[in-house]
């Protein structure tokens, strides 16, 4: 009896989990022992995939350990990667559990990009697999009842949870098997068999009958619920639903037994007796219906053993009335049981591979902050910087320190000869040149990338447009215009940076072509560059003096105040803070991450000295060059001014502006080169992040069109033919009325025994035959009388009685009767083949055909056949 339903495991294809996963961790995470980790963690994951779904599994815990350990490292590795179409791109690929498939057009399956859509299908089969684990254990001991209830609970649980984040994990129409519709009506059919195996466990261990009644008819109402569910939906195996329709019978049937017992020991021998016939009408259903799918005969003679001894007990003893089924007092219910709720980790074993992996939330929020710490600090050396070349455009537009060191007037100043040898140190003129001619390379290249990136998105969209075009609603899959947005956004921005690093690069080559001369002249040796500088009378009356030592003071704490900004630079750029545990800490505890409050706040706290002191250089060196200026003015009209004189001091200024844009050049130009060099590695990650998802997108395109070829070959290559109006209605013209009984399951057809054809109508004996039988010859015998007159059947109103001679149609059966014993019947002759040794066989008269017999006439006479040599009697009346 104890037949229970279990579920079958959804196949899914084979998928690389290793090299994607290993792609994204090389992109997102620096070279090391700690990449190197995660990349051997994402192969562990790829083999820990084959085990749990790339073979036949056993009915055992084992292999139900392995497939629950795969689905808590799938929920582990969720808020790790970023799996979708257009990050972390992995199509997984499963079939209808339930679907049989085609002989061409295959199993339906569907594929997605989706790791919740993996995820279900995954806790799909843990479901089904602990539903046939459940099966196969020992009822007859507590063990096994016990496993079994548990893998139940479990079971429906899983198939609960499913139900319930079906839609949202896969944000499009599911296969049938892991519709909410029907992962619901698994999980109610589990936890019914969950609660008869409690029933059982009930009656095994002998406790009381009006126990074991509510743990029965509770039983009874989880299996009418499910068949309910499934009854008008094609949605489980066929086979399911009388099994169901038969559970839900048995248990009620053994709630009235069990009740029934209740009841006769309360002395209410008439309720014993109709639980009794209620529970035997049951079983009696049960055995006629569905005996083939469930064996209930030693339940039927239980229930038939205490009925008999329960009436004739009541009709010798008792006389108790027995009242009607309506009117029994309806019994409990008792649930025992409950669906198991998923809490990962549901396997007891599990170790997360990617423990030491952050969460993507983490990641992103980290991404977040290292970008605003980024913009802080560059913010604070552009400041810097700036201050620094403003500092030295002042001091070269007053020839400062050149005015105070040329005392003699016809050798070149040593700070000019300081830069020139800064000058040819860094290569002077030739390193510019190379620098700038390096630029068109570098921006082409990358320009080349870029547009190779967006050809490919633009060749594959443009495929997925003529399809869709083409089979219109049956593509059924993201549109690539839309699924590219982001990628096209980053494309866009990508161009900007470049038209603008365009644009950035033709001012740095207008400015060195404006300054390139001077900058030539100081790369030349002491001699040329002396020879260069025009010869004015010395000022050494302002040697010594005091205006000349407070410009040289001021001069030397401005430099003071450069180094120190150049050291508070390389400080800026050398703070380090991992922000990682914070962002942890305050997931764990919080749920979410408040980025930007969390990440302003350790800003602050770290680099608010370091932002202070920048500050401060800048108003420093405000008062510095404001004290210079005021100290010049005084210089300027203390020196003696000529025609010469100012001629050198112009060629020394010009020289000096052409040292601090020669320095700023080869800054800028270094700083281009580096520039479109990590732009080249950004741009080549963009152009395999392209590549992927079009690569998986026409993975997916090749899986669809072979799908809907497969669904087009499954279609009827003509439509359907109506039906006449004759055909689809009754004998009456009237087209027979729908049932409003549901379908029921196979061999559940409620309907009446075949009954057989209605019997002819007796034989009316006409006049002329009469008169036939009258006038034959002596020497024929005459026809026996019938036995009576039978009745001419009453015609029905409305309607013609048919003629005697007219024989009646083909509808209304043969015209004589059938059968021995009825009155008027003739036996067919035999065909006879030639055999000579039967005596006289060429002498038997011939046997009178039934076409010629009038309809209702009676039997000819039995021809008179004397033994040889006696002579032969004429058979007809002789003329």
């Amino acid at each position: 009896m104890t037949n229970f339903i279990s579920v079958q495991l959804k196949k899914a294809s084979e998928v690389d989990l290793a090299k994607p996963l290993c792609k994204f961790i090389q992109q997102s995470y620096p070279g090391g022992d700690a990449q190197a980790e995660h990349c051997r963690a994402a192969e562990e994951l790829s083999k820990l995939r084959k085990s749990a779904l790339g073979r036949p599994l056993d009915k055992h815990e084992s292999a139900l350990e392995t497939l629950l350990r795969y689905y808590d490292q799938l929920c582990s590795i969720e808020p790790k990667f970023p799996f979708s179409e257009n990050q972390v791109c992995v199509t997984f690929t499963w079939k209808d559990a339930f679907d049989k498939g085609s002989l061409f057009g295959g199993s339906a399956k569907l594929a997605l990009a989706s790791l919740g859509y993996e995820k279900t299908c995954v806790l799909f089969n843990c479901g089904a697999l602990a539903s046939q684990i459940a099966a196969e254990q020992n009822l007859d001991n507590d063990e096994g009842l016990k496993a079994a209830a548990k893998h139940y609970q479990f079971a429906s649980g899983a198939f609960q949870h499913i139900k319930d984040t079906v839609l949202s994990a896969l944000n499009r129409e599911p296969t049938v098997d892991i519709s909410p519709d029907t992962v619901g009506t698994l999980s109610l059919i589990m936890l019914a068999q969950a609660q008869e195996v409690f029933f059982l466990k009930a009656t095994r261990d002998k406790m009381k009958d009006g126990i074991i009644a509510k743990l029965a008819n509770q039983a009874a109402d989880y299996y009418g619920d499910a068949y309910k569910q499934c009854q008008y939906k094609d949605t489980l195996p066929k086979e399911v639903f009388p099994v169901l329709a038969a559970k839900h019978c048995i248990m009620q049937a053994n709630a009235e037994y069990h009740q029934s017992v209740l009841a006769k020991q309360q002395k209410k021998f008439g309720e014993e007796i109709g639980r009794l016939q209620h529970a035997a009408d049951l079983v009696k259903t049960v055995a006629s219906r569905y005996d083939e799918y469930i064996n209930v005969k030693d339940l039927v003679d239980k229930i038939n053993r205490a009925l008999t001894a329960a009436k004739k007990d009541n009709d010798f003893i008792y006389h108790d009335r027995v009242p009607d089924l309506k009117d029994l007092e309806s019994i409990g219910k008792a649930s025992l049981v409950k669906s198991t709720p998923v809490v990962v980790p549901l396997s007891q074993k599990f170790t997360d591979l990617f423990e030491k992996m952050v969460p993507l939330q983490v990641q992103q929020s980290v991404s977040v902050y290292n970008q605003r710490k980024a913009d802080l600090v560059n913010r604070s050396i552009a400041q810097m910087r700036e201050a620094t070349n403003l500092a030295n455009g002042v001091l070269a537009s007053l020839n400062l320190p050149a005015a105070i060191e040329d005392v003699s007037g016809d050798t070149v100043p040593q700070s000019i000869l300081n830069k020139s040898k800064s000058v040819i140190e860094q290569g002077g003129i030739q390193t510019v040149d190379q620098l700038i001619k390096d630029l068109p390379e570098l921006l082409q290249r990358n320009k080349e990338i870029l547009d190779e990136s967006l050809r490919l998105l633009d060749e594959e969209e443009n495929t997925d447009n003529d399809l869709r075009t083409k089979f219109k609603e049956r593509w059924q899959r993201t549109p690539s215009n839309e699924l590219y947005k982001p990628l096209r956004t980053e494309g866009a921005n990508y161009h900007n940076i470049l038209n603008k690093a365009v644009q950035a690069d033709g001012q740095v080559k207008e400015r060195y072509q404006s300054h390139r001369d001077t900058i030539a002249l100081l790369c030349k040796p002491e001699s040329e560059l002396n020879a260069a500088i025009p010869s004015a009378n010395p000022a050494k009356t302002l040697q010594g003096s005091e205006v000349v030592n407070v410009l040289r003071t001021l001069l030397a704490n401005l430099d003071e105040v450069k180094k120190d900004r150049e050291q508070l630079e390389n400080d800026l750029k050398s703070v380090n803070f991992d922000m990682t545990s914070k962002f942890l800490t305050a997931l764990a505890q919080d749920g979410a991450i408040n980025e930007e409050a969390i990440s302003l706040a350790e800003l602050d706290r770290i680099y608010g000295s370091y932002t202070q002191k920048v500050q401060e250089s800048l108003k420093t060196q405000e008062e510095i060059l404001k004290n210079i200026q005021n100290a010049h003015q005084d210089f300027s009209k203390m020196k003696q001014s000529n025609n010469e004189s100012n001629l050198r001091e112009e060629v020394l200024k010009n020289l000096a502006v052409a040292n601090d844009n020669f320095v700023e050049l080869v800054a800028n130009l270094k700083e281009g080169t580096k520039f479109y060099n990590e732009l080249t590695e950004i741009l080549l990650k963009f152009q395999n992040k392209c590549s992927d998802i079009v690569f998986a997108r026409k993975t997916e395109r090749d899986e669809l069109l072979k799908d809907l070829q497969q669904s087009i070959a499954r279609e009827p290559s003509a439509p359907s033919i109506p039906l006449p109006t004759y055909q689809t209605t009754s004998a009456g013209g009237t087209k027979p009325a729908a049932s409003s009984t549901p379908t029921p399951a196979p061999r559940t057809m409620v309907g009446t025994k075949p009954q057989p054809p209605a019997r002819p109508p007796p034989p009316v004996i006409s006049a002329a035959s009469s008169s036939s039988s009258a006038s034959a010859p002596s020497g024929t015998a005459a026809a026996p009388a019938p036995a009576a007159a039978a009745p001419a059947p009453t015609p029905t109103p409305g309607a013609s009685a048919p003629a005697a001679s007219t024989a009646p149609s083909q509808a209304q059966g043969p015209p004589y009767p059938t059968y021995p014993g009825y009155p008027g019947y003739c036996q067919m002759p035999m065909p006879m083949a030639y055999n000579p040794y039967m005596y006289g066989q060429y002498n038997l008269p011939y046997a009178p055909s039934p076409v010629f017999q009038n309809p209702g006439q009676a039997p000819y006479p039995a021809p008179q056949q004397p033994g040889y040599p006696f002579t032969q009697q004429p058979f007809y009346p002789q003329q």
